[in-house]
């Protein structure tokens, strides 16, 4: 699918907050309208999210991460979703790219993201992308819901 991704503006908060809460992701931790556009508008104004659109200009997707993330040093994927009609259509991995190609200069780069163990989907992804799973993290964002840490070196 033919799209281009750009830094993220203020009228894009609505569009990434409707996706963002019908994501697996969002179900789970993003279900209150205020705290998703409260977060949303936060990561906006630091310059951390980037939208993927089409031709029209219309929002299919989001990619929010920081460049220094992990441990200061390392870019860290916090989160990604992509409209539900849009899935399959190589949006994600379209973003994964954006992330691995933009989020750091270092020719060695690590890249970082969590994963929860009820999105399966999403760390086969990950894995088809190159990512390993580095650590396992009980109860890290919600109790009963176990975390995979995944790590992609760039060499």
């Amino acid at each position: 699918m033919d799209i281009h991704i750009q830094l993220a503006d203020m009228r894009y908060i609505d569009s990434c907050k409707e996706i963002l809460q019908n994501s697996d992701l969002g179900k789970a931790y993003f279900s209150d309208h205020e705290k998703a556009a409260n977060m949303l508008t936060y990561a906006v104004g630091q310059e951390n999210v980037y939208v993927a659109l089409d031709e029209n200009e219309k929002c299919l997707g989001f990619i929010y991460y920081m460049t220094n993330g992990v441990f200061g040093s390392y870019p860290y994927l916090h989160i990604i979703a992509v409209k539900e009609e849009y899935r399959n259509y190589g949006i994600g991995r379209q973003l994964m790219k954006f992330f691995e190609d933009n989020a750091s200069d270092s020719p060695s780069a690590k890249y970082f993201l969590t994963v929860d163990d009820f999105n399966p989907r999403a760390k086969k992804l990950y894995e088809n992308l190159g990512y390993k799973c580095v650590g396992e993290l009980t109860d890290f964002y919600k109790k009963g819901t176990n975390c995979y840490l995944m790590m992609k070196r760039r060499w």
